[in-house]
């Protein structure tokens, strides 16, 4: 199943996936720093959705209260 997620509080404006069988696939980041968000969905790519949540929850970005990684791992959790 696809899914689209509007992240906040982070430079990427729009996190777009999907998971079948709690596999995570076709994981694009609109905005935000082009190469980190796509080495980010590159490793995510294949993966458990559970796995994902875990490594990525609780990341920080600079001052910032969240990350690119975090608002993907919220976003994994709406889709559960």
């Amino acid at each position: 199943m696809e899914y689209t997620y509007v992240p906040s509080g982070v430079c990427s404006r729009m996190i777009t996936f999907e998971v079948e069988n709690e596999i995570v696939s076709n994981v694009k980041f609109i905005g935000g720093c082009n190469g980190n968000l796509k080495g980010l969905a590159s490793l995510a790519e294949g993966m458990n959705i559970h796995d994902v949540i875990e490594k990525l929850e609780g990341i920080k970005c600079g001052m910032k209260q969240t990350s690119c990684p975090d608002q993907f791992s919220q976003a994994l959790k709406q889709a559960l």
